[in-house]
């Protein structure tokens, strides 16, 4: 029978009544303000032509795995540059940050060990925690005495894991009292760096480097498919932790590589962003000017390339994106179940190739909306 199941059908009809049914649908709106493109290097003509002339002839296919076929010194050069980048010791590239936070998340906390994780931490982390046989609890977000309630609490070996930046309202944690903390209690402290490689930190380096704390920090992963407008992700640290993931991570032994022609991109993007250091600055210009004009009530407001604008309800938030992608910009409403109930809002990525006029527009835009 290939009929989807009833069961499956009455969520599915939930989820319309609810207005969340998630659906794929074309980016609208000329001015893009709901890409991750923070640094606009997936339209950046630039990098595009020298990534066209790199790997013209290069494979794009790898053919299996990194441990059969799948292994090029394109590979080996990529996770170098990454490393070196990021100031760590060493890199292990992999599919996407979804399956670099599954492979560490699964294969590193053993059983009979501890996790605990930020309450608003990536879904690709609590996934990656479900498949290993590890004890785990969230804490309160961003809430170090919570982390602290719990560590004091928790005999043996411990892992902490949080995101430099988080997705929905661009804020994150004190990291230096958070490695003091795991310091203080012996945990291993991973942090998810996808919003920030790129664009925060000296260079974009992220803001573990930022403040100095690569060396206390066990496990850092920075993405390629945000700012630095290519495909891929790497997970940073020991080059111990990197050989133990190449034996038993099972997402990175039993899937196949990326090309060749992804590491050259790679390489490629890191080359374009240290060559261009004014595209991190021209960024947070246009952040500080957002920041100085984008005065609502609801207002999300963070340093990073991240704002956002709480509309209470899913029908709200729904109804002011639509307006807005009317009125030519590329907006979407954040919904149950990928934010709390209550919490829905409009989230608004800021791009290097936006505008201080696309600002302007957009502020008058809300407040013509929302009289």
């Amino acid at each position: 029978m290939r009929q989807l199941p009833t069961k499956h059908m009455d969520l599915l009809q939930l989820r319309r009544q609810q207005q969340t049914l998630r659906s794929l649908e074309t980016a609208t709106g000329p001015v893009d303000l709901s890409s991750n493109d923070y640094l606009s290097y997936a339209r950046d003509a630039e990098l595009n032509r020298a990534i066209h002339r790199a790997t013209v002839e290069l494979s794009h296919g790898s053919s299996g795995s990194r441990l059969v076929t799948g292994h090029t010194h394109q590979h080996a050069r990529a996770e170098a540059i990454v490393a070196r980048f990021h100031d760590a010791e060493a890199a292990l590239i992999f599919n996407s940050g979804y399956d670099a936070n599954l492979a560490l998340l699964s294969t590193i906390p053993r059983r009979g060990e501890w996790v605990f994780y930020d309450a608003w931490i990536h879904a690709s982390i609590r996934d990656g925690i479900r498949l290993g046989f590890a004890r785990n609890t969230s804490f309160k977000h961003n809430d170090l005495n919570h982390l602290k309630h719990l560590l004091t609490r928790c005999t043996g070996t411990s892992y902490v894991i949080v995101e430099s930046v988080y997705s929905m309202d661009g804020d994150g944690p004190d990291l230096g009292s958070l490695v003091a903390l795991c310091a203080r209690f012996g945990a291993r402290l991973i942090v998810d760096e996808a919003h920030a490689t790129g664009v925060l930190g000296p260079a974009g380096k992220g803001l573990v480097v930022a403040r100095d704390l690569h060396d206390h920090v066990f496990a850092r992963v920075h993405t390629f498919g945000k700012a630095m407008g290519v495909h891929g992700a790497a997970i940073l640290g020991s080059a111990d932790l990197r050989e133990y993931l190449i034996n038993f991570a099972r997402p990175f032994i039993y899937t196949t590589a990326l090309p060749p022609s992804s590491m050259v991109a790679i390489q490629l993007a890191y080359e374009h962003l240290g060559a261009h250091p004014e595209h991190v600055a021209e960024l947070h210009q246009l952040i500080r000017v957002f920041k100085q004009r984008f005065q609502f009530e609801g207002a999300i407001i963070s340093n990073s390339a991240i704002q956002g604008l709480k509309v209470p309800g899913a029908s709200a938030s729904v109804h002011l994106a639509s307006r807005l992608q009317e009125e030519g910009f590329a907006v979407k409403a954040m919904r149950h179940p990928t934010v709390p109930e209550g919490q829905e809002r409009l989230r608004i990525c800021l791009h290097r190739h936006n505008s201080i006029t696309d600002i302007d527009r957009l502020v008058q835009t809300i407040k013509e909306l929302l009289r």
